[in-house]
């Protein structure tokens, strides 16, 4: 499989939007190469998870054709992760489609999300072509010929938030994004599916430093609880790789300190644009 960090950094992006600290500002001022955009991770150039305010942004930088996207699945109805204005330009005149037919798949509030934001402007053509059908965690679904294991993340308080483990042609990818500490039986469950994760992507927004029990989000000292767990239930092993991302503004992640974490616990940083095969 081949996956595509579009988009590393949290909700508020890396320069934040908002944000008049130094380290913002020397970023505005300095290589974009440390730019991070709103979370979206695209596998095999089809399956996209999750779909930000940048998802066209990407497109247009990284070369991704949005017309031939068959699914998407979203871990959640926040913004960052879940833009559905967008998809009332999915044909019409507003657009001539490789692909015909679109399959989103998310929680009952994505559902909600969804139709909320296109119920002004959605025109009966482009309508047809999409269908949004509701995930639960802890259940297996056949999507476009990927096996998808949902998890329940340890996110939100208002909806089930949910992690993905993604598998095709038997290699695996577990997308922990958007969770703090986690369990609601998944270990159990990913072990009992016989999931193997080639590759774990871990929520790593507080950077080096730890969320802790009851936090949204994770840091590096969290991903490593996790990543003990997941070797202690067999989902990974020594052939294993481990990706970081979704930093925050407020972890300051210069490359120095991504760096430094890289080496000093074997994982790799994604960056926008960067690509694993796995």
């Amino acid at each position: 499989m081949k996956i595509q960090y579009l988009g590393t950094g949290a909700a508020e992006g890396v320069p934040a939007m908002f944000c008049n600290c130094d380290f913002c500002n020397s970023l505005r001022s300095g290589e974009s190469k440390l730019w991070r955009t709103r979370s979206q991770v695209i596998v095999n150039d089809e399956l996209s998870i999750d779909f930000p305010p940048e998802a066209y942004y990407h497109s247009l930088r990284f070369g991704v054709n949005l017309s031939v996207l068959k699914y998407a699945v979203i871990s959640h109805s926040h913004m960052d992760h879940c833009y559905a204005h967008d998809f009332i330009l999915r044909g019409y005149k507003y657009g001539r489609l490789a692909r015909e037919k679109l399959e989103i798949y998310g929680n009952a509030e994505v559902l909600k999300v969804f139709a909320e934001c296109t119920a002004r402007e959605m025109k009966s053509e482009v309508a047809v072509n999409i269908s949004v059908k509701e995930l639960l965690p802890l259940n297996e679904y056949n999507i476009g010929g990927y096996r998808v294991l949902t998890l329940p993340a340890s996110h939100s308080k208002t909806e089930q938030a949910l992690l993905f483990y993604i598998e095709r042609d038997g290699r695996g990818y577990l997308h922990l994004y958007d969770t703090g500490l986690f369990d609601g039986g998944s270990f159990e469950y990913l072990k009992k599916m016989g999931a193997k994760a080639n590759l774990v992507t871990f929520d790593c927004t507080f950077l080096d430093g730890e969320g802790g029990e009851g936090a949204r989000h994770m840091g590096i000292v969290d991903n490593m609880k996790i990543k003990k767990k997941l070797q202690d239930f067999g989902v990974c092993d020594n052939n294993t790789r481990y990706i970081i991302t979704h930093f925050s503004h407020n972890s300051k992640p210069t490359a120095e300190r991504i760096s430094e974490v890289e080496r000093r616990y074997n994982v790799t940083a994604a960056y926008d644009g960067k690509i694993v095969e796995i």
